[in-house]
């Protein structure tokens, strides 16, 4: 790949120069709304249409939805969180979408950009702005309009357009073919559902969804408070060990790290951020930020396998996430009148076997999506591959 990134930087004469980010981006002015993220849904309606960007990472901080009427309708733009654990963070925004609290867009001040354009400069600044900003020095529109961004340019100063286009193409073809083969290596083509896993889909979409119950969290989970790791006290990359931050990419691994063993969180778990109410589930041991996080650990430990843990960590979101917030954190103290509802059994008991059945086949499904569109995308980008 290096080889062939190469060539293509000798292709079109490549040089590199810096600009400031308010010379080639813009801020774009939008409505206050007068809703409170808290107070929306988080799935759609005919009313609750238009999606609402937050300071959130889930669904590139699409996270919520506010009516049509009075929004700023916005398309083809870069959001930017502007608050929180994300601060920073930027998304490339194709589809319509409005700007809800703590975040904003920008939008390049020429000509509007081909996606792929945009796709390549959200990197160029995200690379800019990276470990400039946190908690106290938010990314404010003010402080990264002054940041420099570097980018391709021709031998006349202008940014090099279609050597970035080229350059992501080329890119997206070689994901593509790894992608292809890891599916095949490791036989995740075969994506067609047993029986119990047709039958657990089919007890699920029947009206009422089956036999739901509440439990108590401390009844099914041991709740721990996990240590609390300062970023300042670790060196990012130097270890093999993940250490969880109270951010929702990556599955909430910041780095992976070396450090004092003894405040290793053993894992086949489920984490809670505290400050953000992520919930992951986390196959191996790690260490944990200082966010105020917890670690659920079920009782049972036969019915510790990942798909169940992947279908708890789940129904707590969903169960608990109308109920914390930013200025509403969760806690081990909270945590212990807390519910979750559970699928159950004619006992009245959680339903392992039918919970574990349902994640199978969501994983199939999922895998079935990323083959179908994997073959469509190496069609249409064959000739790309073959160059």
């Amino acid at each position: 790949m290096e080889k062939e990134l190469n060539q293509l930087k000798n292709k079109y004469s490549i040089d590199w120069r810096e600009f400031e980010i308010q010379s080639l981006f813009e801020k774009v002015p939008t409505k206050k709304l007068p809703y409170k993220a808290q107070d929306l849904k988080n799935i759609h309606d005919k009313i609750y249409c238009l999606p609402a960007l937050t300071a959130g990472t889930l669904n590139q901080g699409l996270a919520y939805y506010v009516p049509r009427e009075g929004a700023t309708i916005l398309k083809n733009v870069i959001s930017v969180s502007a608050n929180g654990a994300n601060t920073g963070v930027m998304y490339y925004q194709p589809r319509e979408f409005t700007v809800l609290q703590d975040s904003y867009a920008i939008k390049y001040i020429y000509d509007e950009p081909k996606p792929k354009h945009y796709i390549y400069l959200v990197s160029a600044l995200q690379k800019s702005i990276a470990g400039r900003f946190n908690w106290s020095n938010k990314a404010g529109w003010e402080r990264i309009k002054t940041e420099l961004i570097k980018l391709p340019v021709k031998s006349y100063g202008e940014i090099a357009f279609d050597y970035i286009e080229e350059f992501v193409n080329t890119l997206e073809a070689e994901r593509l073919a790894t992608l292809e083969a890891y599916l095949q290596a490791t036989g995740l083509k075969d994506v067609e559902l047993n029986e119990a896993e047709a039958e657990s889909l089919q007890r699920l979409g029947k009206t009422g969804g089956g036999e739901w119950k509440e439990f108590p969290i401390v009844e099914l989970f041991t709740v721990k408070n996990t240590h609390n790791i300062l970023s300042r006290d670790i060196s990012k990359n130097s270890g093999k060990i993940p250490y969880l931050t109270a951010s929702r990419e990556n599955n909430s691994v910041g780095t992976y790290i070396s450090y004092d063993e003894s405040q290793i969180e053993e894992g086949n778990s489920i984490f809670i951020g505290g400050k953000t109410f992520v919930v992951t589930y986390q196959k191996n041991d790690y260490f944990s930020n200082d966010s105020h996080n917890l670690a659920l650990y079920l009782k049972d430990y036969k019915q510790r396998t990942s798909e169940n843990q992947l279908f708890f960590a789940t129904s707590i979101y969903k169960s608990l996430a109308h109920r914390y917030s930013w200025g509403n954190s969760i806690s081990n103290k909270k945590i212990q009148t807390d519910n979750i509802k559970l699928l159950v059994n004619s006992k009245g008991i959680p339903d392992y076997n039918l919970m574990n059945n349902i994640i199978c086949a969501t994983k199939k499904i999922v895998i079935k999506n990323v083959v179908e569109w994997l073959d469509k995308r190496i069609q249409a980008t064959k000739q790309v591959i073959l160059k």
